[in-house]
C-alpha cells in the first residue's frame, strides 16, 4: 500500500529547477543573453548542416561529421535552452515529472553522440594527415555512414535503457533540483528508494561512452602532431595544423568543462561554479561550433559566400518579374 502511495506521488508530481534563481536581479539580462546565444546557436549549426548538404564541395567526410555534428547541436542546446528561457522570463520553474527525464534523455543521448562524433572527426583528421595515400580507400562513404550511425543509434538505445531504469525510482522527498536542467547527479539525491544500481549503471555507461572516445581523440592528436612535426616546410606544417585546429579547439572546451564538473566536488559552496563550468558544455560549445568551423575555414565560407551569392541572385530575378 506504502509502495502504491509513492509510485502516484512520484506519477503526478513536479521538479523545480532553482536554475540561477539566486540571482533574481540579473533574470532580465540572463534572458536576453541565452535568448541571443539561442538564436545564434541554432542559426549558425542549421546554416552549417544545410550547407554540406547542399554543396557538392563539402561532400567529404570530414564535412560529412561536421554536418552530424552541427544537427546534433541544435538538438543539443533545444533540449535545454528554451525551457529555462521560459523560466527566466515567467518565473515558472516547475517541469513534470514526464518533462525531466525527457530532459534528461536527450541530453545523455545528445552528449553519447558528440563523444563518439568528436572522436570520429578526430580519426578521419588521423587518417588524412598521417595516412593520406590510403584515406579515400579507409574513410570511404560506408564507413562513414556506419560511423555516424553508430554514435547516434547506440548512444539512443543506451540513453533509452538507463533512462527507463532511472524512472523506475520512488521520488517521495524534496523536489528542488539545484541546477538549470534535469541532471542525473541531484535527479538521484532525491529518489527515496535504493540507487546503488543505478549509480553503478551510469558509471558502466559513462565510462563506455565516454573514455574509449576520449582516449581515441588523443591518440589521434598525439599521432597528429607527431606526424606534423616531421613535416619539414613551415607552410605544410601550418597547412596541416589548420585542418584539424578548428577541431581540436572543439574538442578541448569540451571534454575540458565535462571532465571538470564531474570531478568538481560536490558541495553546496560550489554549486554556482558547477552551473557556470555546465554553461560551457551545453551552450558554449554548440554556439562555438558553427562560428569555429566558419572563420576558421576557407571552404566553408566559400560555400556560404556561393549561398549568398545565390540568394541575392534569386530575389534579384523575382524582383524583376
Amino acid at each position: 500500500m506504502e509502495d502504491r502511495d509513492w509510485r502516484n506521488q512520484t506519477d503526478g508530481m513536479e521538479f523545480i529547477l532553482l536554475g540561477f534563481g539566486d540571482l533574481p536581479e540579473l533574470k532580465i539580462l540572463l534572458f536576453l543573453m541565452f535568448l541571443v546565444i539561442y538564436i545564434a546557436t541554432v542559426t549558425g549549426n542549421i546554416l552549417i548542416t544545410a550547407l554540406v548538404v547542399t554543396d557538392q564541395h563539402l561532400h567529404t567526410p570530414m564535412y560529412f561529421f561536421l554536418g552530424n555534428l552541427s544537427c546534433l547541436e541544435t538538438c543539443y542546446t533545444s533540449a535545454i535552452l528554451p525551457r529555462m528561457l521560459v523560466s527566466l522570463l515567467t518565473g515558472d520553474k516547475t517541469i513534470s515529472f514526464s518533462g525531466c527525464f525527457s530532459q534528461l534523455y536527450f541530453f545523455s543521448a545528445l552528449v553519447g553522440t558528440e563523444c563518439y562524433l568528436l572522436a570520429a572527426m578526430s580519426y578521419d583528421r588521423f587518417l588524412a594527415i598521417c595516412k593520406p595515400l590510403h584515406y579515400s580507400t579507409l574513410m570511404n562513404t560506408r564507413f562513414c555512414l556506419q560511423l555516424a550511425a553508430g554514435s547516434w543509434l547506440n548512444s539512443c538505445l543506451a540513453s533509452t535503457i538507463f533512462v527507463s531504469f532511472l524512472s523506475q525510482l520512488t521520488f517521495c522527498g524534496p523536489n528542488e533540483i539545484d541546477h538549470f536542467y534535469c541532471d542525473l547527479i541531484p535527479l538521484i539525491k532525491l529518489s527515496c528508494s535504493d540507487t546503488h544500481l543505478t549509480v553503478l549503471l551510469n558509471f558502466v555507461l559513462s565510462c563506455v561512452f565516454t573514455l574509449p572516445p576520449f582516449l581515441l581523440t588523443l591518440t589521434s592528436y598525439v599521432c597528429i602532431l607527431t606526424t606534423i612535426l616531421t613535416i619539414p616546410s613551415t607552410t605544410g606544417r601550418q597547412k596541416a595544423f589548420s585542418t584539424c585546429s578548428s577541431h581540436l579547439t572543439v574538442v578541448t572546451i569540451f571534454y575540458g568543462t565535462l571532465m571538470i564538473v564531474y570531478l568538481l566536488p560536490k558541495h553546496d559552496t560550489l554549486s554556482l561554479l558547477n552551473k557556470v563550468l555546465s554553461l560551457c558544455y551545453t551552450v558554449l560549445t554548440p554556439l562555438v561550433n558553427p562560428l569555429i568551423y566558419s572563420l576558421r575555414n576557407r571552404e566553408v565560407k566559400e560555400a556560404l559566400s556561393k549561398a549568398v551569392s545565390k540568394y541575392v541572385a534569386f530575389t534579384k530575378t523575382c524582383r524583376d518579374s
